[in-house]
């Protein structure tokens, strides 16, 4: 499917159009400073996307008095993102759950709704896919948008081609090797962009959260996996094959513990829900040991418990400090379903992290989310808006070479 944003998506139109989003209602000699345009590029390229509908004055606001003007010498009004224009929808998908948003072109939450997944398979979760896409596409109308809303933003965890929408391969739900992307626009019939969920979560967060206003961060996710995506000099960090930022998959364990990826000592395979959960079971000697239960056993004092956790916590402070003497970010933001009991780990991760970072990337703070995963579905969201406004990959419905070993469904 064809992208429709807006005018040609040049480099200059998605610089103007974020900083509009993120610094909104803001002056064009303001734009024009932020993203190193001249003022008359900032001019041209406004009044474009002012004339499709992507931008609009924000009269309510302050005018200008710091030299924008208009060619009549009056203070001009500051610019916004026209949120009602348009929008997109985003949906991730959990071993078990659909959690679907759609949001306006300002990335404001407009709808939220979450479904059951019954049957994770690939053909079954295609289905219920277009099938809760449907539910949204009918609930964006009540928004009132100018124009409906048509792009798709897909999140999961794993290994995801981000240019082509293909997942080589999703451990939690058991995919290889599927062409996502293609399945699922041929079943809505519209453009899909498919992200890991740790990186769209990082593009809500550079937009909206505590990313927003810094070039240089990353986003940790602790829970059912251990994730990480990068942000540096204001760019999400992808890499050649869209999967940087894998510190779950750092060798800094036990080297006798095997990890799903096939790899060993991985922090994941120490760190994550899942690994917590199999050790407390084989301490406690509780095979119906819940995850809960293992929080409120370390939180009353149970020693072996409470080293387990710390023992995780010890893993993901160094996988920290990995991420800082690497990057030097300003900030390390710490997110996912694990910090509800980040008490637990604390202590060790931030003792770890100062053992292991190099200088002066010990003074990185560490700032901890509790997101719910609606965020993560306006991540998605998010992307699908970037992808509009940044036109970067292949097209997932186009006729791409076939890939040995890919299955499309």
């Amino acid at each position: 499917m064809q992208r429709g944003g807006p005018v040609e998506g040049t480099p200059a139109e998605g610089a103007v159009f974020l900083t509009a989003l993120t610094a909104g209602p803001i002056a064009r000699v303001d734009i024009a400073r932020e993203t190193g345009l001249s003022s008359a590029a900032v001019t041209r390229v406004a009044k474009l996307l002012i004339d499709e509908g992507y931008l609009e004055y924000a009269p309510d606001q302050p005018q200008s008095t710091n030299g924008d003007e208009t060619r009549m010498g009056r203070p001009s009004s500051p610019l916004r993102v026209h949120a009602r224009q348009t929008g997109s929808f985003g949906i991730i998908v959990r071993r078990d759950e659909l959690i679907g948003m759609v949001c306006d072109l300002a990335g404001a939450p407009r709808v939220s709704e979450r479904r059951p997944l019954v049957d994770n398979s690939v053909d079954a979760a295609v289905a219920a896919i277009a099938a809760f896409h449907r539910e949204l596409v009918a609930r964006a109308e009540e928004v009132g948008f100018v124009v409906a809303p048509h792009d798709l933003g897909l999140s999961l965890s794993g290994d995801i081609d981000h240019d082509t929408g293909y997942v080589r391969y999703s451990p939690f739900l058991g995919w290889r090797d599927v062409d996502l992307g293609t399945a699922v626009s041929n079943a809505v019939g519209a453009p899909v962009v498919v992200e890991n969920d740790v990186k769209a979560l990082t593009v809500a967060e550079q937009w909206f959260g505590l990313g927003r206003g810094i070039t240089n961060f990353a986003v940790v996710t602790i829970g059912t996996g251990i994730g990480c995506a990068i942000v540096v000099d204001g760019g999400l960090v992808r890499g050649a094959h869209s999967v940087a930022g894998e510190i779950g998959h750092l060798p800094l364990g036990d080297p006798a513990v095997h990890c799903h990826c096939g790899g060993h000592g991985c922090v994941e395979a120490e760190a994550s829900t899942t690994a917590l959960l199999e050790r407390c079971r084989a301490v406690t000697g509780l095979d119906d040991l819940t995850i809960e239960t293992a929080v409120e056993l370390a939180r009353s004092g149970d020693e072996a418990v409470r080293a387990i956790f710390a023992r995780a916590g010890r893993l993901i402070g160094l996988a920290l400090a990995s991420v800082a003497n690497l990057l030097g970010p300003e900030r390390v933001i710490v997110a996912g379903e694990g910090v509800s009991s980040y008490d637990l780990f604390e202590t060790a991760i931030r003792e770890a992290f100062a053992e292991q970072a190099f200088g002066a990337a010990h003074q990185v703070p560490i700032h901890v989310r509790d997101l719910p995963f609606e965020e993560w579905a306006r991540g998605a969201a998010a992307v699908a808006i970037q992808e509009l406004v940044f036109p970067s990959r292949q097209r997932v419905t186009a006729d791409v070479r076939r890939r040995p070993g890919v299955r499309r469904v």
